[in-house]
């Protein structure tokens, strides 16, 4: 596991396939709690050839001097991504 925010990612790799392929990363807090956001792709293994943009938010905790992940949500499209930005914006126009 990482011992740094830095280290941290959601590439992942299988038989020499790059099968999820991040694409960038946003750190939204550090310390003894990190939150980050993810962009990445899938490899379809069918088509072979990465598939659309995903997004994760991915929370980890450090213990014993490395992250672990503690829990994540993935945001499943587009759409649910653009659904959460309008939602925001207009609670942050409250403020």
């Amino acid at each position: 596991m990482a011992e740094t925010v830095d280290e941290l990612t959601v590439t992942y790799e299988d038989g020499g396939i790059e099968t999820v392929k991040e694409l960038d990363k946003k750190v939204l807090t550090k310390g003894a709690w990190a939150t980050i956001m993810y962009r990445y792709q899938d490899w379809n293994r069918a088509k072979e050839e990465y598939g659309p943009d995903k997004y994760t938010i991915r929370r980890y905790q450090k213990l014993n001097g490395e992250y672990k992940q503690k829990s994540k949500f993935n945001i499943s499209s587009k759409d649910q991504a653009k659904a959460i930005i309008d939602a925001l914006e207009d609670w942050i126009k409250l403020d």
